[in-house]
């Protein structure tokens, strides 16, 4: 869009800002989420320190779908998260992204101090 290096750079910050908020809430998915998943599968778990084998595993979560749910959401979202960051790293950020985080940037400077992220993003 633009070649301003103060612009650049808050483009950058939202995308740091958007990579905290990824983490941030895969955090808190692992401290609630799994914690209560797990909880769910006590029994099961002290079944499998005693006799472990793979078809008690199967059927603990099999007969436990909200807690399966619940570790699956936690490793599904953690590994997309993983999966997203890396392919940035690696490859850098998609013209699509970039385009988007400029957008937005755009619409956070329109907007002013009014913004929730102006002091995170223009200051």
């Amino acid at each position: 869009m633009t070649t301003d290096p103060s612009f650049t750079q808050q483009v950058e910050r939202l995308h740091r800002l958007t990579i905290y908020g990824r983490w941030l809430f895969v955090g808190c998915l692992w401290l609630t989420v799994a914690p209560a998943s797990l909880w769910g599968l006590r029994a099961e778990i002290s079944l499998w320190q005693q006799y472990f084998t793979w078809v008690a595993v199967r059927y603990g979560l099999f007969y436990n779908p909200l807690s399966t749910f619940g570790l699956a959401f936690c490793i599904g979202m953690t590994a997309a998260v993983l999966v997203w960051q890396s392919r940035n790293i690696l490859l850098g950020l998609p013209q699509q992204e970039k385009q988007r985080l400029e957008k937005q940037v755009s619409r956070i400077r329109q907007q002013g101090p009014t913004h929730p992220l102006w002091k995170w993003i223009c200051h």
